[in-house]
């Protein structure tokens, strides 16, 4: 083998990089120690593909550079194969380097591989699409799907698209009667949105959005509850000035898996960052330790060995109850349950 690793780049992430020159990042991994077969995405190229070629022919290390939709598809290939994947964050947002704690440099992304620091790091999947970060019905697909027509025809930014499809989509207000099976429990909802995260977020404060780990083998669910445009707004700046926990009109647990129904055949569903169109019931499984993932040494995890790390993420996450319907109470014993279906919102 005269390679020591496949780097796939999307050098169009994040408005474009000067990192689309092959033989210049090849030169820098090079530098760094790795023999790497650099290839630059085209609009048309089977990323899934290209992956599971490299690993047929014994590579066993695959390099995604780009944002978070790129990171997912080369991920997906990925999991559950002895590769190790490695992030370069050139994306807008990069939200799964941040939280694995992935320096946002190219030279520093590029040594923290080299080095050869790993960690497992979990999966989600919905119906048969895995996902690294998050996924949502209701407004959030509705938002991204507003938002890409926004620059494809107005030619706007992505944020100033992204802050008109905000507007638009509360002018259009989607909302679902969703029914949740979780932790042994049936609750439904009427709910404008649905957030299921790949282990626990940050949902409040300065961190919002953040996740401290990646390795629970949970998800963590959040849907706001039977509120109106005015309801999401005040929820928004609850969780702005860290005051969310107790809030009316929102819903949050943890499972490992998680079934949304619907009265809808099919619904676009987010998946980090991009919408796909889904048949219901949504099922949703966190997939615990599914990838092998280059971090920086210190988020390597000491604490278990490998048998050990293994027992515990197939064992299911212990789920809190559901909050009842209105007022959610500031907290619940960890025992509390909830007899019967909670009423459809109306």
């Amino acid at each position: 083998m005269d390679t020591d690793c496949l780097v796939l780049v999307n050098a169009k992430s994040g408005g474009g990089h000067p990192e689309g020159d092959a033989g210049k990042l090849a030169a820098r991994f090079a530098a760094a120690g790795l023999r790497a077969d650099v290839r630059v995405l085209e609009p048309e190229d089977d990323i899934g593909g290209l992956v599971r070629d490299a690993l047929r022919r014994g590579v066993r290390l695959v390099v995604g550079g780009g944002g978070d939709g790129t990171i997912n598809q080369v991920a997906a290939a990925l999991a559950d194969s002895p590769a190790r994947l490695g992030v370069l964050p050139l994306g807008t947002l990069n939200h799964f380097a941040k939280d694995l704690g992935l320096p946002l440099e190219l030279e520093d992304a590029i040594a923290v591989i080299a080095a050869g620091n790993t960690a497992p790091v979990d999966a989600a999947q919905v119906n048969d699409r895995l996902f690294l970060n998050n996924s949502g019905i209701g407004l959030y697909p509705d938002v991204v799907k507003e938002r890409e027509s926004q620059q494809r025809r107005l030619g706007r930014g992505k944020w100033l698209a992204f802050v008109w499809a905000c507007v638009a989509a509360l002018r259009r207000f989607p909302f679902l009667q969703v029914r949740v099976e979780a932790a042994g429990q049936t609750h439904d909802y009427g709910s404008a949105f649905v957030f299921i995260g790949n282990n626990c977020y940050e949902m409040e404060g300065l961190r919002i959005g953040e996740r401290a780990a990646l390795d629970q083998g949970t998800l963590s669910l959040y849907l706001s509850r039977d509120t109106g445009r005015m309801g999401l707004v005040a929820l928004a700046l609850r969780a702005l000035f860290g005051q969310l926990a107790g809030a009316p009109g929102l819903a949050s647990m943890e499972a490992g898996e998680i079934t949304i129904e619907t009265h809808h055949a099919e619904l676009d569903v987010s998946v980090d960052g991009e919408v796909a169109r889904m048949r219901t019931p949504l099922r949703y499984r966190s997939r615990p330790g599914a990838l092998t993932v280059c971090v920086p040494v210190q988020r390597v995890r000491h604490d278990l060995p490998a048998p050990a790390r293994a027992a515990v993420d197939a064992t299911p996450a212990a789920s809190d109850p559901l909050p009842p319907p209105d007022p959610i109470p500031d907290a619940l014993p960890a025992a509390a349950s909830l007899d019967g279906p909670l009423p459809v919102g109306s």
